[in-house]
């Protein structure tokens, strides 16, 4: 089957692009589908879906910013905002255990496996209104048009949008909540999790009328027999895209993630009294570790060597490889004081786990070298890891190619040299991360202004791609 496309050279919609993502999973599950290029399209994928976000990113917990977490009095408010939507579209809805959000349409005696597609309705605290929100309203959105016109009953193949209830994990401190518990990963023991106020993961489901037990987490798993895969549609949250003048671009994978607790101890001192020489100050012994992880992790192939006929890591191997020291804390941090004791936070993120723990082992005994050399003692402690998420590769070339279809025709000036689909890595934390222990997985990425997440100052253009109109066919 192929997918054929007609429209004007106007700059399109994000909104139509985010649809082509879709439709290339929706339309081989359907016989002959063709949609007509009129403004109807417009009127849902643009400025209903727009709409529908600026409303959603209304409903907080906040007053003046938004914040909505997991099964907050804010979340319950927008559960039914969603359903409502879904319903919209032709989906039955219902609301599982861990109060994740449903939207299905099951075809007439079909055995076939389900796509399912979604994202997170939660958000951090002061968010934007696009970190999630777009991946389901977009997803609602697409399926409205088949219902609209009349193809949505000539699907194949299970279709199924869920938002998840928590992928931040702002209030538990622990993430995909939503997710995990659909990918039957998620522990019993996260239900005696607390949150600040005391209030355990099992309390809050009570108080929302959910039974709170291991037996109804259980029933909210999916088997892995009644899934095909899982596709995420995401903001960037990193400026790659518009760098390149791309409105999309598809994810090679989810990088994995370790993070370190530096620990230093030196001589607490009297700032005026201690001579220069005489110190041990773990304050510039931090800030030498911190300089050292930069040079690490800029220039690996300096301290690396893992490629037997190179003696190197490859190029690839090192793409997408980032550190950040996040937190950095004293004692006894007064400004007459020498400290005591620093502490700092490392954050190592590589698509290559080999790349990832060999970063972590290089620093780990660099950090033991430079403390050696300061007398001052270190200790580093290991607080998180999780290995790095392929995308599937057949996903990965089908979302490609709807790409570079869509945007075959866009003006010289939005499409980058050769017309190839940027391909990334995220650095960042998705569902699709959790989904991946279920099923294969795909995602695609959408340009955000300034590459810029987890603040009101997101943004994705309304009127970025597309324009009056297109056309689907299939021969």
């Amino acid at each position: 089957m192929a997918l054929l496309l007609s429209y004007p050279r106007r700059h399109p919609s994000i909104h139509l692009l985010i649809l082509s993502a879709y439709a290339l999973f929706l339309l081989p599950i359907l016989d002959g589908l063709e949609l007509g290029g009129d403004g109807l399209y417009r009127e849902i994928l643009r400025d209903e879906t727009v709409l529908r976000l600026k409303e959603l990113g209304k409903i907080s917990d906040g007053e003046g910013y938004l914040e909505r977490t997991f099964l907050s009095p804010a979340s319950i408010r927008a559960s039914a905002v969603i359903i409502s939507w879904m319903k919209d579209a032709g989906l039955t809805t219902w609301i599982d255990q861990m109060g994740n959000i449903h939207g299905r349409f099951e075809p007439t005696n079909s055995t076939k496996e389900a796509l399912l597609i979604g994202s997170h309705m939660d958000t951090v605290i002061d968010a934007g209104m696009y970190d999630g929100a777009l991946g389901i309203i977009s997803a609602i959105s697409a399926l409205k048009v088949l219902k609209v016109t009349g193809r949505l009953q000539r699907l194949t193949r299970p279709v199924e949008v869920i938002a998840f209830s928590d992928e931040e994990g702002v209030r538990f401190q622990t993430t995909f909540l939503g997710s995990a518990a659909v990918a039957g990963t998620l522990p019993e023991s996260i239900l005696q999790v607390s949150d600040k106020s005391g209030t355990t993961v099992q309390d809050v489901l009570k108080l929302n009328s959910l039974e709170g037990t291991a037996n109804a987490l259980g029933e909210v798993r999916y088997s892995p027999e009644s899934v095909g895969s899982y596709v995420e549609v995401h903001i960037e949250q990193g400026p790659v895209l518009e760098a390149l003048r791309y409105p999309l671009g598809v994810v090679q994978g989810i990088a994995g993630q370790t993070r370190l607790k530096v620990i230093i101890n030196g001589s607490q001192g009297h700032a005026g009294t201690v001579p220069m020489k005489l110190r041990r100050d773990p304050m510039v012994a931090a800030a030498e570790l911190v300089l050292t992880l930069e040079t690490l992790c800029k220039e690996p192939n300096k301290f690396l060597t893992y490629d037997e006929e190179c003696g190197c890591f490859t190029e690839e191997s090192l793409a997408g490889l980032v550190c950040t020291v996040g937190e950095l804390l004293t004692w006894p941090s007064a400004s007459n004081v020498i400290p005591g004791q620093v502490n700092f936070t490392v954050d190592i993120r590589a698509m290559d786990d080999k790349v990832r723990e060999t970063i972590v082992t290089s620093f780990s005994r660099l950090v033991l070298q430079r403390c050696d050399d300061r007398l001052v003692d270190c200790a580093v402690e290991q607080k998180h890891a999780a290995a790095a998420t392929p995308c599937d590769a057949e996903l990965t070339s089908r979302l490609e190619r709807a790409t570079r279809s869509t945007i075959s025709s866009m003006a010289a000036g939005v499409r980058r040299a050769g017309g190839e689909t940027p391909v990334l890595m995220s650095g960042a934390g998705h569902d699709a991360m959790a989904m991946a222990r279920l099923t294969k997985v795909g995602m695609l990425f959408v340009r955000c202004r300034g590459g810029v997440s987890h603040s009101p100052e997101e943004s994705v253009m309304a009127d970025d791609v597309w324009a009056a109109g297109s056309r689907w066919s299939i021969p």
